[in-house]
């Protein structure tokens, strides 16, 4: 990516109904669509663990586009901004 000063990295933790509901693989094509890289996986206490790596508005869009799912609701979303991965690619579902 050439403009690296607006790749952003965030762990985003998200609870509510999200597992069982194919949150993971809505994830991972709203962010290969949008062109963000990263992962998603379940975690043991029912909440779901994302990390993705784009610009501000690629993952905003792919916040959107999880949320617009049928069956899925987020009650809360958490998140925190963290190190930028060099040389990240695609997006995966762990």
């Amino acid at each position: 990516m050439s403009t690296t000063q607006n790749i952003i990295r965030k762990r985003i933790r998200f609870t509510g109904t999200v597992q069982g509901v194919g949150f993971r693989y809505r994830a991972t094509y709203a962010a290969n669509g949008c062109g963000v890289t990263g992962w998603v996986r379940n975690e043991w206490d029912g909440s779901v663990l994302m990390e993705a790596q784009g610009t501000e508005q690629q993952i905003n869009q792919v916040l959107k586009l999880i949320n617009m799912g049928s069956y899925i609701y987020i009650d809360k979303l958490e998140y925190e901004e963290i190190s930028v991965e060099e040389n990240a690619l695609g997006f995966h579902i762990r």
